[in-house]
């Protein structure tokens, strides 16, 4: 198993959609604002995690993404295998003729790898998110909406010319 950025950030985006599911769907505009994740990133972690499952979509304006099962259900490594895929390491056998006396530990880095995935398997993001409210997270009860644009008041401005006959007096330009 590869634990990568890409991953880490995976992770982190879905604890924000478990943590705001009440709000309903989650716009990926928003999750890249709050989090601070490319845009164009998250969109390429969300189409791997909806292929897999883990979210899914709402299309339509106040549309964007839930999740695709209930938190509880979905672990961390369930998360890093649908962005990352499993890891292909590559094991040359050691080919006739070469030195025996190298010291082969293939089965050490297996051993290591299948506790890191039987330990990430056993967190589940419902845990994730527990322990950031517990820390005192700040969630959104609304969702996040587009700012209205300043408009600026113009009043009508009056000339200060006269624009008839009859107020041509009132300016006093009339003899």
């Amino acid at each position: 198993m590869r634990l990568s950025t890409k991953g880490r950030l995976a992770v982190v985006a879905m604890i924000d959609v478990a943590l705001h599911r009440k709000v309903g769907p989650i716009s990926l505009a928003v999750l890249s604002r709050r989090q601070r994740i490319s845009l164009s990133y998250l969109e390429q972690m969300f189409a791997d995690l909806r292929r897999h499952g883990l979210v899914a979509s709402t299309r339509g304006p106040g549309g964007g993404y839930g999740l695709g099962r209930e938190a509880a259900s979905i672990t961390v490594a369930d998360i890093l295998f649908a962005v990352d895929g499993p890891s292909v390491e590559s094991r040359a056998a050691a080919a006739p003729g070469e030195d025996v006396q190298r010291c082969a530990t293939p089965e050490l880095w297996d051993s290591l790898s299948r506790k890191v995935v039987e330990f990430l398997d056993s967190v589940h993001l419902q845990k994730l998110v527990d322990d950031q409210i517990a820390l005192g997270v700040q969630l959104h009860t609304e969702p996040l909406k587009r700012p209205e644009p300043v408009r600026a008041v113009v009043k009508p401005s009056r000339p200060n010319a006269p624009n008839s006959v009859f107020e041509l007096a009132r300016f006093g330009i009339a003899s």
